[in-house]
């Protein structure tokens, strides 16, 4: 099973040929295929039952296990003219009945079978009232690492503006084969497996990351792109990447994290950029690298790394997104000249509405007009180039001098011996840390 059709907005974009598929997904051996057909189906099927059980605007949690099956049940609450509110299954009970609460939630989905009998399970679906394009899509939570989870309201705007280009891909990509094993629950799992679902690029989708179980289906299904993030590269590079024939890989994608330049140069020459009758693979792959965040509803900034050229651009986070405008800015929410260090700030169709039912919190992560603060230190550099410097919170002050974190980091993951580092500061009487 794998991908379709997408909350309204967001669903009337995505139909496509009723009997090519989406993808496969696979786990322990087992294969299986959707189609785009069977997806069309099956959402209103489960978007009857869903509206038979709840009223219009209600949350809906959808407590399922990780696979394109909590995908398709996003789509259908929001078909339904509800908000669905995924939930990573490996959040901690504790998170998980704050996520049930804090949203308000009317109904709780725990598995696609629930909706197969009881109210609405028969019914002939309604057509959906199509909504705004402001009106709230659906509630993310964040990861809670600073505190209780929040959830993120994104719009249908938010969810569908960024994606549009995909749309307009070329159609021989979608001849390729993208393999992804990321939590659907996640703003990156979700957006990666709805952009190709609306550009007509099938998948194969492991519901659970294993890194020996991604590199044989790479190797024996000869896929032609990948995606995840930079700590499941490193966990493939231990896994033996580099005895495998990856030639078939002409793209390598990533987010989320920061990705080492010495890694990404390895993945790089594990791919090719064609292979050509009697001479085999030649050159090597691309590398493409995106930033964004929950509160933008994905990617804003992003950098590529074309085949037979170096992993350029430093360690910057690179240019900005069409759509997308970002500026660099002082305590006071003033911008600063080019060159100088000061907060990241988003503005575009993927900005979140706010933080569901905290005024304070939305209020204090949005500028009066519109910007969202992230919290990212950057520096501008030439053509609108932007180098990351760390988090707001990781800056040492040191002598009266502020020494950006992950500029040393970097530094440090320049030597052969060093995988990877982290540097924190010390308080000290003399230099203050």
């Amino acid at each position: 099973m794998v991908t379709e059709e997408g909350p309204a907005p967001v669903a009337s974009g995505s139909r496509r040929d009723g009997g090519r598929a989406i993808g496969r997904a696979g786990d322990a051996g087992e294969i299986r295929e959707l189609t785009y057909g069977a997806a069309a189906t099956r959402v209103p099927r489960w978007s009857a039952a869903i509206a038979a059980r709840t009223g219009p605007g209600d949350t809906v949690v959808l407590f399922t296990p990780n696979g394109i099956d909590q995908f398709l049940l996003c789509l259908a609450v929001s078909r339904a003219g509800r908000i669905p509110v995924p939930v990573n299954p490996q959040m901690r009970p504790r998170e998980i009945d704050h996520v049930i609460v804090d949203s308000g939630a009317t109904l709780v989905v725990r598995g696609a079978a629930e909706l197969s009998s009881g109210p609405g399970s028969r019914s002939a679906p309604e057509p959906p009232d199509r909504p705004e394009l402001d009106d709230v899509a659906a509630l993310f939570y964040t990861s809670g690492t600073t505190g209780t989870p929040k959830g993120v309201e994104l719009t249908h705007r938010a969810l569908v503006g960024g994606l549009t280009p995909m749309a307009a891909l070329p159609t021989w990509l979608r001849h390729d084969e993208l393999v992804l094993s990321l939590p659907i629950a996640h703003i990156m799992g979700f957006i990666s497996v709805l952009g190709p679902t609306l550009a007509g690029i099938p998948m194969y989708f492991l519901r659970h990351f294993r890194a020996d179980r991604v590199l044989d289906v790479i190797e024996q299904r000869r896929s032609s792109a990948f995606m995840g993030v930079p700590a499941t590269y490193r966990l493939l590079d231990e896994a033996g990447a580099a005895t495998r024939d990856l030639t078939c890989v002409r793209a390598w994608m990533t987010g989320a994290d920061v990705m080492p330049g010495p890694l990404a140069r390895k993945f790089k020459s594990y791919g090719a950029s064609a292979t050509l009758p009697v001479i085999g693979a030649v050159g090597e792959a691309a590398f493409f690298e995106g930033y964004g965040m929950v509160e933008t509803g994905g990617g804003v900034v992003a950098k590529l790394s074309p085949p037979m050229l170096p992993v350029g651009l430093g360690d910057s986070l690179g240019f900005t997104l069409p759509g997308w405008k970002v500026r660099v800015a002082d305590l006071d929410d003033q911008p600063v000249a080019a060159g100088t260090v000061g907060e990241l700030q988003i503005k575009g169709p993927g900005v979140l509405k706010g933080y569901h039912g905290d005024a304070a919190a939305s209020a204090g992560v949005l500028t009066d007009d519109g910007w969202l603060r992230t919290g990212d230190l950057v520096r501008s550099g030439p053509f609108g180039l932007l180098s990351f410097q760390g988090r707001s919170k990781n800056v040492i002050k040191a002598g009266g001098y502020s020494v950006y974190a992950v500029e040393v980091e970097a530094d440090l993951e320049e030597h052969p011996d060093v995988v990877e580092a982290g540097v924190v500061g010390i308080d000290d009487a003399k230099l203050g840390q």
